[in-house]
Order: C-alpha cells, then structure tokens, then sequence
C-alpha cells in the first residue's frame, strides 16, 4: 500500500486565509527549523542550481561574454521556485511527524511527472527564455548591435552612462517578470503537491491568495529576492542554505494561507 504521505488529497478549492507580517516570520522560523532538522535534503536539491550557475559563469567568462550571463542571473528568480517542490515534500512529511527518507521523498518528486506540476515547469521555462530574448533585446538597443557581437568589458557596467542604464533597465523589467512568476506559484505549487487540482485552477488561487494580503506578501516577494540575491552574490554557495530555507518556509506559509 502506498504511504500516506505520498498521496494528495482530492478535495475542492481550498479557504484563502489573510496572513500577516507575523505569519510571514513565522514561516521562515519554521523553514529555518526544517533545514536543520534535515539539511542533506536542502543541500541536494539546491547544489543542482549552484553547479548550474557555476557552469553559466565559467562558460560565458571563457568565451569573454560575461555580459551574457547577467539576464541569467537576474532571472533566476523565475525558475527558484520550481527548485522547491522537493523541499515542500520533506516539510509535508515532517509535518506529520515522518522522519523524511530519500526514496520516499524522491519517490514523490518523481511520481509528479504525471500530474501537474510539470506543466507549470513548463510555463515557467517558457517564461523564462521570453525574459531572456527580452533582455537581449534590451541589450542591443542600449549598448548598439555592435556590441552583441564584441560584448565590452564587466566592469563597464558601473563606469559608463550605457552600463548604467541596462543595469537599471534588466534587473527593473526582470523585478517585473520575477513578480509575475511569484504570484502564479507562491502557492499553487505546494497546492499541487498537496492536493489533486489542475494547474490552471492553483495558479488563480496562488494570484487571489497574494492579492487578498498583497502588503505581507509582497513583504514576502522581496525578501525572497533579497536573499537569493545575496545567495548569488556568494559565488553561488549562498544558495546552498538560502533555496532551502525559501522552500521549507514557503510550505509553511502555504499551509498559513489555505485551509487543511
């Protein structure tokens, strides 16, 4: 018989509830709670985007394209939460008091293939890439054509008037497209993993959920940028304890939002 916790509840479209400042800490309290009671799993799940944004750097830094890599990193953000579902899974079992094991929580992670969360996956990729065509667009149109084929120097970033301003322009607009992804999946992905709902349907309720307490939440948006900014800043390695804690305390906050 399968394990309890492996299985989602069918049920109908759960009560949004209002949440606070308070509830807000309070997540991040017990994701913080979570991580130490099982980093293994919060380090696993997390040093696949380490890695991957050590790979972007040094590919770009060989081929002399810095430049390239910063849309990269300022829309991180976009594909962070799908990182999560994981996380979501070992709060969900410790929760019920389980003592979370690899090939239960894997187990779950893998079974997702066939419902709906790959289809978010999907949009989030999709936006994504949009960003990045985006930004490169943003790229030629400040800096000239001639540039996308003789990128300048990194350091022209901070120096020079054009720097400046695609600076301000990519991470601005990227701010936007991160925010984006945040209210359609703040929520509905620990909905999915939780409960037998269509995609669609979780995307709206994670919208109206933040609406419905747009000031915390938003509260909740920055402080997720705020610290996977400063996980990047660590050559990455800061993302090691920063994804994870994100992504106990937002399994918290879920269960803060949305009635049982």
């Amino acid at each position: 018989m399968a394990d309890q916790a492996t299985q989602p509840k069918a049920s109908p479209i759960p009560e949004i509830h209002d949440v606070g400042f308070g509830d807000i800490f309070a997540a991040l309290r017990a994701g913080w709670s979570d991580f130490w009671a099982a980093p293994l799993f919060g380090i696993f799940f997390s040093a696949v985007y380490v890695i991957g944004g050590w790979v972007m750097y040094l590919i770009y830094n060989e081929a002399g394209q810095t430049w390239w890599g910063i849309p990269f990193v300022v829309g991180f953000p976009l594909i962070a939460p799908f990182a999560a579902v994981g996380l979501y899974e070992v709060s969900r079992q410790m929760e019920q008091n389980e003592k979370p094991r690899w090939g239960s929580v894997l187990g779950v992670v893998f079974a997702e293939r066939n419902r709906q969360v790959p289809w978010v996956g999907a949009l989030i990729m999709f936006w994504f890439m949009f960003w990045v065509f985006i930004a490169h667009t943003i790229f030629a149109l400040v800096m000239g054509l001639s540039a996308m084929a003789h990128a300048p120097d990194i350091l022209d970033l901070f120096v020079t008037k054009q720097g400046l301003i695609l600076l301000a322009l990519e991470m601005g607009l990227g701010a936007v497209f991160a925010f984006v992804v945040y209210v359609v999946t703040t929520i509905s992905l620990p909905l999915l993993l939780d409960r037998e709902i269509d995609f669609v349907t979780a995307m709206i309720v994670s919208a109206q959920a933040v609406m419905q307490s747009f000031t915390p939440m938003l509260a909740w948006a920055f402080i997720i940028a705020t610290l996977l900014f400063w996980g990047m800043v660590l050559g990455f390695l800061g993302l090691l304890i920063v994804m994870p804690v994100l992504g106990h305390a937002t399994w918290h906050l879920y269960r803060r939002v949305l009635s049982k």
